[in-house]
């Protein structure tokens, strides 16, 4: 990993300014992207569009979320069963958590005090302290429904949306007591989530039905399904963009990125040529798309969803989760 050279006494206040610069280059937003088939995260400067570490973490990383108020990044490894912590102003590993049978999707509280793991086969919410030392064990686990996936946490700091893929069903589960407040039927095999709060709407991706389920969350004891939007076969990923305007989602087996009117729910556009498209996000004025068969990140314009440029990453990378992020100070 990449480290801050070491300074020489020579031209001291040159060397300071160098050490400066480093520090203030790491504290810029980056892209972390899990890549399953070389066992590592690929770290991309969102400023120089370029990789600028490579971080070696579990077998088979797939699910991501980049914590900016714990300044930490987590990765979940499904073939360790274990969590892999990365430190955002160091771009190096910092600890691993044991992580039930299988871990998938995850997500941190806003505070940035918690972080919030699906265990895949142990059909268990865990709950982390997200500034655990290494092998630090769950706070919770609470039990869900049948193989969850995706996780959203929402704003109140004590409410988490889980996928159940296997129930075609999203919970909503209470942290501070423990159990599942509600539930809702959605479309067949929800996978990804991704929580619109200013909306109050928590977006389910379908990947058997191939659709997404609009789901109304300003009542949480009474979750409903208000829309649904037909896209690409297999939608994987979901990222809200132009300021929460569009709306785009990756279909995996379609090869294409639809591009949704968040207030209208209306498709706009489908773009094509991408290579398994599966995780996404966006910041500011351009939109980030893994590609499990190319080994890349295609970025996109947001605004039009025209291609930019391509970065190469790790071995069939996923980046499955909320994989940009910056540290921000206490």
């Amino acid at each position: 990993m990449p480290t801050v050279p070491a300074v020489l006494p020579v031209a001291l206040s040159a060397g300071l300014a160098s050490l400066a610069l480093c520090a203030s280059a790491w504290a810029a937003p980056f892209a972390y992207i899990t890549n399953q088939g070389s066992h590592d995260v690929s770290v991309i400067d969102l400023a120089s569009q370029q990789v600028v570490a490579s971080v070696a973490v579990g077998r088979s990383p797939a699910g991501v979320v980049a914590a900016s108020r714990a300044g930490r990044v987590f990765v979940s490894n499904p073939d360790s069963k274990s969590i892999s912590v990365i430190d955002m102003r160091r771009q190096q590993l910092v600890a691993t958590y044991p992580a039930g049978e299988g871990p998938l999707g995850l997500d941190a509280s806003a505070d940035g005090r918690h972080l919030y793991v699906a265990d895949w086969h142990g059909r268990r919410l865990l709950v982390f302290d997200a500034q655990g030392k290494e092998g630090a064990p769950p706070l919770a686990a609470i039990a869900v429904g049948r193989a969850p996936a995706g996780v959203a946490a929402h704003a109140d700091g004590t409410t988490v949306f889980v996928a159940e893929r296997d129930d075609d069903s999203v919970a909503v589960v209470d942290t501070a007591t423990g159990q599942v407040r509600s539930r809702v039927r959605v479309g067949s095999h929800p996978f990804a989530l991704l929580y619109d709060a200013p909306r109050q709407r928590l977006y389910a991706l379908n990947v058997q039905s191939d659709d997404i389920s609009v789901i109304d969350m300003r009542d949480l004891q009474r979750p409903a399904v208000a829309a649904t939007v037909k896209v690409g076969k297999a939608p994987y990923g979901a990222a809200l963009a132009q300021q929460g305007a569009l709306l785009y989602v990756t279909n995996q087996h379609d090869d294409t990125v639809s591009v949704i009117d968040a207030a209208s729910l209306r498709v706009q556009q489908t773009l094509d040529g991408f290579g398994y498209p599966e995780g996404i996000a966006a910041d500011g004025d351009r939109v980030y798309v893994v590609n499990w068969m190319d080994d890349n990140v295609q970025v996109l314009d947001a605004a039009s969803g025209s291609k930019r440029q391509t970065i190469a990453t790790g071995k069939n990378s996923r980046g499955f989760g909320a994989f940009i992020g910056a540290p921000i100070d206490p």
